[in-house]
């Protein structure tokens, strides 16, 4: 099915639902869906579907209807979302399927843009764009625009600095084993070390970028641009929780080396913090996300449609503070307390959620009959 015919699918209907997978951000997704009045349906792995099943399927309590979720379709795996009985089921629900993460892992990106003939709610050709073994991925459209990142070592020989290695684990290749060095001795002992306790694999290793570390304020800056108003949102900024990274971090410095002595440091990511930004550094942060947005209509037309998150630090520079972007999401981010940022309410007179948000531009589409505009 061609991208108009995705399309045209979605002009054609004349209901709909919001649909994503049981994972990552589903219950933010829903419960925007819901207070938009729109029917939910979460596709949820066998063994996984506990939490939406039981905690947040929608029912009567108290004499009145509780939970986000409508329905709830079960498969044997995640993967099963794109064959052809699946799809055609989804198709038949007059389904707008909302991507996240963990549909880019475990669904595949070859499935997403080839087998998945369901009409996707932003540019599913963009998802592929986070690796950093696409192409064109986010770091080459990060430069494009002209936004600043992290130098970047194509070899270990090159270090001349405190670098951040981003190298897969060797047991979950989609979350990552970062390791500190400042020369290529420190490279070549530290990934020695977590290769040989099996943290990391040698390909893992040979595709880990190798990145200036950013000694600075972290921030995830949580946009969303609407092809129906052409204008780029600020949802809300937030910074993560790392485990064990979060732990160490409240020790003292000594107990700090003695704790790295018989534990490895992780970073891996289990939550975020809602946190605002001082006023005066919204005009960088807006900046940015414009240079970025226009540079994604380029490279990737139609280019960014609904949420997406640059994520960096701000650092300190003799002319001011500055930020340096080091990841990017092309999806909804896994971040539902930006809603408890101000930035929303200074623009609707009210806080939004990614999901509510997503759930309007959604609705607003479907009512003008632009559907098209904004799936691909």
């Amino acid at each position: 099915m061609e991208g108009s015919d995705i399309q045209n699918l979605a002009n054609s209907y004349r209901t709909f639902s919001i649909a994503t997978l049981g994972s990552h951000s589903a219950l933010d997704i829903c419960e925007g869906a819901k207070r938009e009045g729109v029917k939910t349906l979460v596709v949820c792995q066998k063994g996984r579907e506990r939490t939406y099943e039981r905690y947040y399927l929608s029912r009567k309590r108290f004499g009145k209807k509780v939970g986000c979720i409508d329905e709830i379709m079960l498969l044997s795996r995640f993967s099963d979302i794109a064959t052809q009985n699946i799809v055609k089921q989804l198709q038949k629900k007059n389904v707008i399927f909302v991507p996240h993460r963990s549909f880019s892992v475990y669904v595949g990106y070859d499935a997403i843009e080839k087998q998945f003939e369901v009409p996707i709610f932003g540019n599913r050709y963009l998802l592929r764009a986070e690796e950093r073994t696409a192409q064109r991925n986010q770091l080459y459209l990060l430069k494009k625009a002209g936004v600043r990142v992290p130098r970047n070592f194509s070899r270990p020989s090159g270090i001349d600095r405190l670098v951040l290695v981003k190298a897969s684990e060797a047991r979950r290749s989609y979350e990552r084993a970062f390791f500190f060095a400042s020369s290529e001795e420190e490279y070549e002992q530290r990934s020695g070390e977590m290769l040989r306790k099996g943290v990391l694999t040698e390909q893992g290793l040979k595709s880990a970028p190798i990145e200036e570390f950013i000694l600075g304020a972290q921030y995830n800056f949580n946009f969303f641009y609407s092809p129906l108003n052409e204008e780029l949102e600020l949802i809300g900024t937030d910074t993560r929780r790392q485990t064990n990274l979060d732990g160490l971090l409240k020790l003292p410095a000594a107990e700090q080396l003695e704790v790295l002595k018989h534990v490895r440091m992780s970073n891996i990511e289990v939550g975020h913090i809602a946190c605002t930004l001082r006023e005066s550094m919204l005009e960088k942060v807006f900046d940015i996300g414009e240079k970025f947005v226009e540079t994604c209509k380029k490279e990737y037309p139609p280019g960014l449609i609904g949420p997406f998150a640059l994520q960096g630090a701000i650092v300190p520079e003799e002319k001011g503070e500055e930020i340096v972007i080091f990841d990017v999401s092309f999806r909804l981010p896994g971040s539902p307390g930006v809603r408890f940022t101000p930035y929303t309410e200074y623009l609707y007179g009210e806080s939004l959620s990614m999901g509510r948000r997503t759930a309007i531009e959604i609705k607003n589409a479907f009512k003008k009959k632009q559907l098209a505009e904004v799936v691909t």
